[in-house]
Formats: structure tokens, sequence, C-alpha cells
């Protein structure tokens, strides 16, 4: 919203010589934000001067100028005198107008500089200046006579800039949404005196603008909304005026033209620019019919099926049965005027010729209006302004000062001719306890501020009894708040305090940073989530974070079986996308987005992992009871609640794609493979101090068959699966070729992970190192043969680990040789050969017994 210095001065106490910066600083320290400054595209000297002759010259070219000699006032003039010679090509005026001069040395919007030179045979000392030529409208065809604006009594040699307004400077703010009532220069210049102090000079104060009562001559109005919105009807009074003998040649005065172009609004006729101007002043639009193009009675109604209009902007339009509208009846017909609150209908426009005006003042909804406008891409100035809310109390004044403008200006007369349908419901007084902006704001605020602060906004304060009060109430003071009419976003306490702290100042509220309270850190699971997040992320794997959504589509990518409990997922009432309306039940129906997304932007090597919970019903969905507020829950309904909830479990997923170790001047790199996550499931079991998982051959979708492990506890509760992804699967998710995964769920693991991990002791005597060739069947796991050795060995046994993997000639077919490395130790000495040779016969004989594996001697 812009308002002229010129406007502010006349009514608040804002300094002559107060600059644009310092009110835009004014208005920020009230809430709003400063946009712009607009000045003026145009440096002087511009003075008034008079045509003393003006001889019509035809040229070759056929276009006829006027050799001028005009006096723009002593010392203006060629030579120090006060006349000079000009050239012109307009031919509206002659001898005798006083006309605009733009002497030379002049810069004229657009860069145009004003200079002597010579042409069409005379020296040009000059221009006489246009509307457009000065940025003042859009008419470049003839030149602006004074007289023919109302200033014809202007002195020669006058600065025409002050004459016009152009040297006056307008301020931009921006206006938050709830604050509708400072789309207008009413409204911030009440804000402007709330934070500066000083006098408000209403330009609607009732005692002076006094709207007179319905005089029963007025042209008849009833409200007839049959489909109200939130059961608030849409239009809830309505104000016609009527003018008769309007004089439609009247020219709009200049200083109504100077607000509206400050403003940032075209001048276009008398009856519109009144209108324009009365909605800038005060908030409250208007709009002005043709009185003799109506009908009997003008009705506000919702519209009907079918029904269409052409609004002002020469626009056709299909009427939906939520638009409000302004209709005429007329025998027994009904014609759509306007879109009420919006634009209003070609049929009934003010023309040239209109003599008699009805100007409607009237109160719509708010949503009733925001609705209709963007159902029809109608942003106009006057429903940025229903839309925001306005003063309910301003209809009658605001139509009463049209009428006076309109009467003055124009020669109408508006005297009789008045209706007023008034079906507002009175808003409530708001209580609020005197202490609530302390507590809310954490500032001191005494009950003079806190009562000064409302009243300066326009509330009406007074002491309000407690019903019902206690004794603890007893010291409590309550306030009773009338809002005034003009805020309508003042609802509930909360509101009065933030206009509270408004008021007397923001700088004043102090920057204090909340202090957490003490608590008992961390929970367990908590911690043993971190850990197991920090293990693989010390293996070079990167978190990832991704939405919980998923489809039927992707279990289908993933190859689930139509059984599997994978696919019982839950569905979204309200989804983000309806392509992705399920919760998922595994982490890996979202993790390949993210990979997929790292490989699309060229980064080939991934190693991602996921912890996030799943969700998974285990039967239809209980209904869960919707507890009232104010206490806790009784148990029996927190468990209610708890059945209605379906099974969250705490997963991690990892995906790993590309080389896992890169190549370089060390020698080739590695590709990713099943064992790097079935390593890094290990890595994450023993952070959380789990012994080591068991390991065995599974088939479970979407792993390959035959490169899937099955990721078990030493009690065979199954934790995982870890492998490298079916090949459909890679091919269906478009990620890169054999892509390996893991998912398992860390609720096991933190189940099975010790209270307290004992440090391992560091043993300084010896290892003994053992190494050992089994020939076994080819469909023998390896880890089982592993197993058997680690129970066979004993306590010695330090470790176990699989060295070589070899099918060829020198094992028999259907066989293979696995080779072992186990490293032996004591923890109070150093082994003899006897004790290393006696714990590796012994778990070499547990691997014969277990697996039927051969000691393969070569």
């Amino acid at each position: 919203m812009r308002a002229p210095l010129s406007w502010l001065r006349e009514h608040t106490d804002l300094p002559a010589e107060a600059t644009a910066e310092d009110v835009q600083a004014v208005l920020v320290r009230v809430g709003f934000e400063e946009e712009a400054i607009h000045r003026a595209d145009l440096v002087g000297p511009l003075v008034v001067g008079e045509v003393l002759t003006a001889e019509r010259e035809p040229q070759k070219n056929g276009k006829t100028i006027s050799w001028c000699q005009v006096r723009v006032g002593a010392g203006h003039g060629a030579d120090g005198g006060d006349v000079r010679g000009i050239v012109c090509g307009a031919p509206n005026f002659e001898a005798g107008d006083r006309v605009v001069v733009a002497l030379p040395g002049a810069v004229l919007p657009g860069g145009f500089e004003i200079a002597s030179r010579k042409t069409y045979g005379h020296v040009s000392d000059g221009m006489i200046c246009s509307e457009r030529e000065l940025g003042l409208g859009d008419d470049h065809s003839g030149i602006i006579v004074l007289s023919r604006i109302g200033l014809g009594d202007a002195e020669v040699g006058t600065d025409a800039l002050a004459l016009l307004g152009l040297d006056d400077v307008a301020v931009e703010v921006n206006v938050n949404p709830d604050r509708g009532y400072c789309f207008s220069l009413r409204g911030l210049a009440r804000e402007y005196a709330v934070s500066a102090g000083g006098r408000f000079v209403d330009p609607v104060d009732p005692q002076v603008v006094v709207a007179p009562a319905p005089d029963g001559q007025g042209h008849p109005v009833r409200l007839a909304d049959d489909g109200p919105l939130r059961g608030t009807p849409g239009c809830d009074r309505y104000v016609a005026r009527t003018v008769r003998g309007f004089d439609p040649t009247a020219a709009t005065p200049p200083w109504m033209r100077r607000v509206l172009r400050l403003c940032g609004m075209r001048p276009i006729s008398l009856a519109v620019d009144v209108t324009n101007y009365v909605m800038l002043a005060t908030g409250q639009p208007l709009h002005a019919f043709d009185l003799d193009a109506l009908g009997d009675e003008i009705v506000v109604r919702r519209a009907r099926s079918g029904e269409r209009l052409s609004t002002l902007d020469g626009v056709e339009r299909t009427l939906d049965v939520e638009d409000l509208l302004i209709t005429d009846e007329s025998d027994g017909r009904s014609r759509v005027l306007a879109l009420a609150g919006v634009m209003g209908g070609a049929s009934s426009e003010v023309r040239d010729a209109t003599t008699n005006l009805l100007v409607e003042s009237a109160h719509f909804d708010p949503i009733t209006v925001a609705r209709t406008a963007r159902r029809h891409k109608l942003p106009t100035e006057a429903g940025r302004r229903y839309e925001r809310g306005v003063d309910t109390d301003l209809a009658d004044r605001a139509a009463e000062l049209a009428v006076r403008l309109l009467a003055e200006l124009g020669g109408g007369s508006g005297s009789s001719g008045i209706t007023d349908v008034d079906e507002r419901v009175p808003r409530p007084a708001l209580l609020m306890p005197v202490d609530l902006p302390t507590r809310l704001v954490g500032v001191s605020y005494t009950r003079e501020q806190v009562v000064q602060a409302l009243e300066a906004v326009g509330c009406l304060v007074s002491p309000a009894a407690i019903e019902g009060a206690d004794d603890a109430d007893a010291a409590r003071e309550d306030l009773q708040v009338v809002v005034p009419s003009w805020r309508p976003d003042l609802v509930q306490g909360a509101d009065l305090v933030e206009e509270v702290a408004r008021v007397h100042g923001y700088e004043h509220i102090p920057s204090v940073l909340p202090q957490a309270p003490a608590g008992r850190g961390l929970t367990r699971s908590q911690r043993l989530r971190r850990s197991a997040a920090r293990s693989l992320a010390e293996r070079g794997l990167v978190e990832v974070l991704t939405y919980p959504f998923t489809s039927v589509e992707r279990f289908d990518a993933l190859g689930l079986p139509a059984d599997d409990v994978r696919r019982r997922a839950l569905r979204l009432a309200n989804p983000l996308s309806e392509q992705e309306p399920l919760l998922r039940t595994s982490v890996l129906a979202t993790l390949p987005d993210a990979a997929r997304r790292n490989v699309s932007r060229g980064q080939r090597d991934v190693a991602l992992f996921e912890v996030g919970r799943v969700f998974r019903p285990s039967g239809e969905p209980v209904a869960a009871p919707r507890p009232g507020g104010g206490r806790r829950p009784d148990d029996a309904v927190l468990a209610e609640l708890e059945a209605g909830v379906p099974a969250q479990p705490w997963l991690v997923g990892l995906l790993l794609a590309g080389q896992r170790e890169p190549a370089g001047w060390w020698g080739p790199g590695r590709a990713a493979d099943w064992a790097d996550a079935v390593d890094a499931v290990q890595g994450l079991a023993q952070a959380l101090g789990v012994p080591p998982l068991r390991v065995t051959a599974d088939q479970h979708e979407p792993w390959h068959p035959g490169r899937c492990a099955r990721l078990e506890l030493a009690d065979g509760t199954l934790v995982g699966h870890a492998g490298e992804l079916a090949p459909k699967v890679v091919a269906a998710l478009d990620l890169p070729e054999r892509t390996c995964a893991a998912e398992v769920d860390l609720d096991v693991l933190v189940a099975a992970a010790p209270e307290v991990i004992e440090a391992e002791p560091v043993l300084t005597h010896p290892v003994a190192l053992r190494d050992v060739a089994l020939v076994v069947g080819a469909d023998v796991p390896a880890a089982r043969v592993e197993q058997a050795l680690w129970d066979g060995g004993g306590a010695l046994v330090e470790q176990v680990r699989l060295f070589d993997d070899y099918r060829g000639e020198q094992v028999e077919p259907g066989k293979r040789s696995l080779a072992y490395r186990l490293v032996l130790r004591a923890p109070d000495r150093t082994l003899t050969g006897e004790e290393a040779a006696a714990a590796t016969d012994a778990a070499v004989a547990a691997a014969v017994e277990a697996t039927g594996a051969v000691l393969r001697d070569h």
C-alpha cells in the first residue's frame, strides 16, 4: 500500500521536514515491511507559463506547428527576461491560455533532457508539456491547459512541480494479510500516529461525516443469500445512495488525480475516480452503477446454475453457484449486475452520458469474495480489501463521503434516495487477563501500559468481573475489550497481546534463548540407534532420510509375493501424492529413490543407509478413541490408543553400488558385493555389543536367490537379510548392475545388546597361527564350516577367517576347498606347540563331524 506524504501530513502530525525514509522507519516499528519510495521521475525547472501568441505554421511534411511566445515569469525568460519562444506541435491551446513549461535544464520522465534547439526554422527555448510528457497520464494528444483542470488562476512563473503535486513522495509498505485495514490511507495514517505519537484525523470521523438515515426514497435492496458459507451470510450490510443530475463531463480535480497516481492508480473519469479515492482513503470499496440502467430492485444472492456475466474487463464469465452476485429484478426477471466485491458488469457501468448514479457501499464476507476472485482469476483492488476484512461500520459514512465529493465536483444532488439494509450481528467483547501480555511476551507490562496500547489501536477497555471467581482468582483482574470495527483480526486474547507488544515496541522484547530443562538424557534405545548409525558412517556409508511413503507399484518392483506380509500396508487418508498413498513396510521400498537420484547426478559409486521406522499393521485397523483434553488419559485409554496404532519397528537399510574400493596407482579397484553388505551388518552388531551374527544362505525377495544371506542371533532369532539384489529388481528400480543391499531389524539387535558392554582385555601373549583346508560339498555353506571350527576349537580360538574358496582340478567335481586361518591364543600364557596342535585338531574334528569335511593335505 502506498501513502503520499502530503496526505499523511493532513491527517497526522508528520513534521514538514520528515523524509520518506523517516516515515518508513516509523511504520517499520509497528510491524510493516518497507517496499519502496515513489517519486516523480522529473527534475525542474518547470513553471507556469502564459501563451502570448500562437502562430500556426504549416510545414512541408503536412504537419502544422505553432510558433509561440510564452511568458514564463521574471528571470525565467531568454536573456533574463520573462518571455521565451517555443515551438509546439499540439493544436489544443491558444493565446491567453496558461500552460506548463519545461525550461532548458529540465529532465522529463524517461531521461528526456530539455535544451534550446533549432527546429522548423525557429530556436525552441523550452517545451510546452502534455500529461504524458510529465508522467501524469497517457494523454499526449494535447497540451495541459491549466484552466481546464481548475488551475487557471495560477500565477505565471509559479513552480509547476509543487502546483501539480509532482514534488510529492509516496512511501510503500507491505501489509500483512491479517491487517487489511491498512490497505487504506486512513489505516496507515492511524498506524503512523500510533507509532510516532500525536494526533490522527479520521477522514470519515463520525462527528464530521454524518451519514443520514434511510429516507424511504432510495433504490430498493434485498439481501437474499440462500447459500451462506460457513453459516455466515455473504452480505450483511448494503448501503445504496442515489446521485441525480451528475455532470458526466466534469473533470477530476488535480489534487485527486495526484493522490490516485501516487497510490498507483490511473485516473479514469470523475465518477470512477471518486469511488477509487474513497476506497484508498477509507479502505471501503465502492461501486457506481448507472441508475437509469437498473431494474426495479437490487437483490444480493448466490449465482444460479448456467448464469453468465460480462464483466468490465470485457470477459464473459460462467458463474459458479457459490459466487455472490449483485442482481436487479424487474418484471419477474433477474439480471446479473456484478460479482459482489470483485468486479462490476458491463450492462450497468457508468458511461460518458450517465447523469444519474447509484453508489454501492456494502460489507461482504471475506471468504466468499476471496473464493470468487480466485475462481475467476480476477485480482482487483476491491477484492484485495474485502478478502482481508473491511470495517463493518464504515459503509454508510464512506458512501456519504463519496456522495459529497460527487455533488461538489460533479454538480449532482445526493441529499435524498438513501437505502441502508443492515443485518449485522454485534461482535462480543473479549476478556483478557491484564497479566496475559506479560506471561506470553516475557516483558513486564503494567496495567496502564496494556490499557494504553489497546486504546491506541482503537479498542474500548474497561474492567471486567470474573464470574465465579474463587480466592485464587481474587488477585487477578480481567479486562473487557471491545474491538474496533476495523479490526476483524482481533478475535482472542493472544491477538490483543500481539497489539500490546507491537505498540509498546518489538525492540523492547529481549532475545532470550530458551533453556532446556534438566532431563535424563537419551534413552538406551536412542543411544544404541545412534551407535548403529555411527558404525555404518565409520565404514564409509552416508546416512539419508527418505519420505516414508510408497505404492503398490513399488512392491511389484521389489518382486514381493502376493501373500508377503510386507504388502499389507496402511493407506493414508490425505497423501502428499496420489502416486504414493501407502506407508512403507520396508526401508528398501524408499531407499532406492535416494540412490537413483545420486546416480542420475553423476555419483556412480554410492553407499547409503537409513535408520527409520516402517509401519506394519497386523490385522484389520482398529478405531482409536479421541481422549478429551485438559488431563492425561488413563491407562485403559492409552491401551486403546496403542491398539489402534500399527507396529512401527526401527529398521536399518543399506544399499551399495559401484566401486567399494577405488582404483588408483595402487592397483585396480573393487566393486561392491554381497560380502560388503554382510560385513556392514556384522560391524553394526559388533558396535552394539551383540556377538557375531550367524550367516546362512536363504531365498528372500528382493535379493538374488543364490546371493542372499540370512542373518540370525545365536538363538536363531531372525535379524535380517543381506546380499545382492535380484537382476529383475535392479532393472525395475533403475539401479546400477550388481547393486547390493541389506535390511535388518534394529529393535531385535537393541534387545539383544547387553546392558553393559564389557571391554575386551588387551592380551599380551603371542598368538599361534594355523591354516587348515577342508574339502566339503559345493552346497555346504562356508558359515556352517566356520561355526564348527569355532565350536571345536574352544576358548583358545580367537579368530576364524576364510581366506580361500577353491573349486578346480585339484578337488573332486561337486566339491570345493575352504581354507581358514585359525588365530589361537591363551589369556594367561604362551601356548605350546602341543596345545596349539590339539586345539587345531579339535576344531577340524568338529568340522568333519558337522559337515562331512575332509582335511586337504596338499
